[in-house]
């Protein structure tokens, strides 16, 4: 029981870090941030606006 646990949350955190990137934020912080806080870290990314595009 205890290992499908740590594959949920590792997944969750690599599903936050593409979202993240989706919105032009580091993919990387967003893992690590997700690996502690998971599921609040996914609600904060879907409320927070999309970074403009450097050009």
């Amino acid at each position: 029981m205890e290992r499908e646990f740590y594959v949920g949350w590792g997944t969750l955190a690599l599903i936050n870090a593409g979202l993240a990137q989706g919105k032009n934020r580091t993919g990387f912080n967003w893992f690590v941030l997700s690996l502690f806080i998971g599921p609040i870290a996914t609600l904060i990314l879907l409320f927070v606006e999309k970074y403009p595009e450097d050009e």
